[in-house]
């Protein structure tokens, strides 16, 4: 089969042998999404050597015999999720007798591969493997283009994990490329006063649309200490000094971003104004799924291009370009 992979230092779309169930779910992929963390991947970010990628959707092709008995109990899917079904995949797999893992929560489990980014060849190719306790069903009503965004989707409304957000609670934003804008659109369905700061007009006006506020980066200067929580989803040193200068004294700063390489940090304003700092990395996919069904979040807008599988590397140079949004990928 093809796959988009970075090995040594270089990314090629090769030829290699189709993975193998093993007592995991396999699943061909019929649309896969490219995130910033691809790009950072190929940058040397995590160290990963093999198929990148971890937004997908696909067909569930075959669920090996072991799989669904091996499930922790409660996570039996009702569906079955038996061949032809068309799914999504959380994309932590964690090793299944920890704690968090018989908890049900594999994200932080020690022994955890990540798709695509830990240990795991990823979703930039025409078959991939999961846990089936990692898959879940794609309702009839969202498109394949809709479903794509399921991951990064989630990892948005994973701030409401973290954080309690209300519509009494003043949020910025910083950050107007993809991720920014699907976290814009998740707080605002709290009802909370949302603001996105951002660089871009034409970016910027996909979340005014939804009625979103929207600030230029100059125009946040002057808005200093005016907010409770602060999302920093922009990758850039400047972009956390910004959010950290909106906030009032004991607000919240949560960070999405990864990126290679370190960021200096000043402490100092930190712990002057009692500023506590979360971290906030993969959420839960239910949640993002009612989304999507529900139709309340834009993420057509987001969509700049599709490639070909087969053209991957020229879709991650495409992606890695200035104002570019979500590149999608079709084996």
């Amino acid at each position: 089969m093809k796959a988009l992979r970075y090995e040594q230092g270089r990314l090629a779309v090769n030829d290699i042998a189709r993975p193998i169930a093993g007592g995991e779910a396999l699943v061909r992929v019929t649309l896969s999404g490219i995130c910033n963390t691809d790009l950072e991947i190929a940058r040397g970010y995590a160290g990963f050597d093999g198929t990148i990628g971890h937004e997908f959707v696909g067909v569930v092709e075959e669920v090996s015999g072991g799989a669904q008995a091996s499930l922790p109990a409660g996570h039996r899917h009702p569906a079955g999720l038996s061949p032809g079904t068309r799914v999504v995949g959380e994309i932590n797999a964690g090793c299944g007798t920890c704690d968090l893992c018989r908890a049900g929560d594999p994200r932080h489990c020690p022994s955890r591969t990540v798709l695509g980014i830990v240990g795991r060849d990823g979703a930039h190719a025409e078959f991939l493997k999961l846990p089936i306790a990692n898959l879940l069903p794609v309702p009839d009503e969202v498109s394949d283009e809709r479903a794509v965004f399921t991951e990064p989707l989630a990892a948005a409304c994973g701030i409401l994990e973290r954080v309690a957000i209300s519509e009494d609670t003043s949020v910025a934003v910083i950050g107007d490329g993809k991720l920014g804008l699907l976290c814009a659109q998740v707080i605002d369905t709290t009802g909370a006063k949302v603001s996105l700061i951002g660089k871009h007009e034409n970016k910027l006006r996909i979340a005014a649309r939804r009625g979103i506020e929207t600030i230029t980066v100059n125009e946040a200067a002057r808005r200093t200490s005016q907010f409770d929580v602060s999302v920093e989803a922009s990758g850039s040193a400047s972009g956390f000094a910004l959010a950290q200068q909106l906030l009032h004294p004991r607000g919240i700063l949560v960070l999405k971003s990864t990126f290679h390489g370190k960021t200096d940090i000043d402490a100092a304003p930190l712990v002057v104004n009692e500023i506590s700092v979360v971290g906030s990395r993969c959420g839960r996919f239910a949640p993002a799924l009612e989304l999507l069904k529900a139709g309340v979040v834009d993420v057509e807008s987001l969509i700049d291009q599709d490639f070909p599988l087969v053209a991957g590397v020229q879709a991650m140079d495409e992606a890695g370009k200035a104002g570019v949004l979500k590149i999608l990928l079709r084996p």
